[in-house]
C-alpha cells in the first residue's frame, strides 16, 4: 500500500494535507480526545469550558493556568518525520498547501511556508485593547495574566469554543481543496465542524485518509491507511 501512496505522490501536481492533533502526537503533543487525550483527563472544569470564549472572559487567570499548563509547546519539542515530509514536498513543488487544526506551529519549524492554521496558533497573541503584538515568550514569562503596556488583557490567537474561524483562513483552504488533485486527511477522527467539513470540496482524484482510528469518512476514500501519521509519510 506504501508503494501505492508514493506512486500516487509522485504522480500528482496539487496535494493539499489537511491535519489534525495525529500529526503532532509523534512530536511529544497529547490529542485531545482518544483515550490518554486532553478531554479525558480530569478536572474540577472540564476542558471544553476552560477552553470557551466565556471562561476566559470571566476568569482570564485560571484559564490562563491551564493554557500554559496544557496547551503550549515547550522548547524542546521538535516536529517529526511528517512534518519534514511535507516541508520536502512543499519544496518540490509538489504540495501547495498544509492546512491544519493544530496551534502548536511546527509546520512552520520544519519548514513549511504555505500553512493555513485553522484554529489560529500559540505563537501570536494580540491585546485586546489596542491589538499591539506580544510573542509566545511573553506569555509564557507573564505571572497570571499576561497585560499589555495599555492594561489591556493580552489573548491568544487561538480559536476558543464559541469562537468562529478566521474566514479568510476558511477561504483560502477551501480555494487550495478545491483545486487539488490529491488530498491527505491525516492524524484527525474528523468530528470537530465546521473544519472537518472542508473535506467535502475536494474534487481531485485521490483523497487519502491516514489514522490510527477509522473516521466517518473512510468509505468515501480512495486509501486509507491506519497507521501513525509519521511513519506513513517517511514511507515515502
Amino acid at each position: 500500500m506504501y508503494e501505492e501512496l508514493k506512486d500516487i505522490i509522485n504522480q500528482s501536481e496539487r496535494i493539499v494535507f489537511f491535519g489534525g492533533a495525529g500529526v503532532s502526537t509523534e512530536s511529544g503533543i497529547p490529542d485531545f480526545r482518544s483515550a490518554d487525550g486532553l478531554y479525558n483527563q480530569k478536572y474540577d472544569v472540564v476542558p471544553e469550558v476552560m477552553l470557551s470564549h466565556t471562561y476566559f472572559m470571566k476568569h482570564p487567570d485560571k484559564f490562563y493556568k491551564f493554557y500554559r499548563e496544557k496547551m503550549l509547546v515547550g522548547d524542546d519539542i521538535m516536529p517529526n518525520a511528517a512534518h519534514y515530509k511535507l516541508a520536502e514536498l512543499e519544496k518540490q513543488k509538489k504540495l501547495t498547501a498544509v492546512i491544519t487544526q493544530n496551534i502548536d506551529g511546527l509546520h512552520q519549524k520544519a519548514g513549511s511556508k504555505n500553512v493555513y492554521e485553522l484554529h489560529g496558533s500559540v505563537y501570536r497573541n494580540y491585546c485586546m485593547r489596542c491589538n499591539k503584538f506580544y510573542p509566545v515568550e511573553y506569555i509564557k514569562n507573564s505571572k497570571s495574566v499576561p497585560v499589555c503596556s495599555c492594561g489591556g488583557i493580552i489573548k491568544p490567537d487561538v480559536v476558543l469554543y464559541e469562537e468562529s474561524l478566521d474566514e479568510r483562513t476558511i477561504e483560502k483552504s477551501v480555494s487550495a481543496i478545491g483545486s487539488a488533485d490529491t488530498m491527505i486527511v491525516a492524524g484527525t477522527s474528523l468530528t470537530v465542524y465546521p473544519a472537518a467539513g472542508m473535506i467535502r470540496y475536494f474534487n481531485g482524484n485521490n483523497l487519502i485518509l491516514i489514522n490510527l482510528a477509522e473516521t466517518q469518512w473512510d468509505k468515501n476514500a480512495d486509501m486509507v491507511i491506519h497507521d501513525k501519521v509519521g511513519n506513513v509519510m517517511s514511507s515515502i
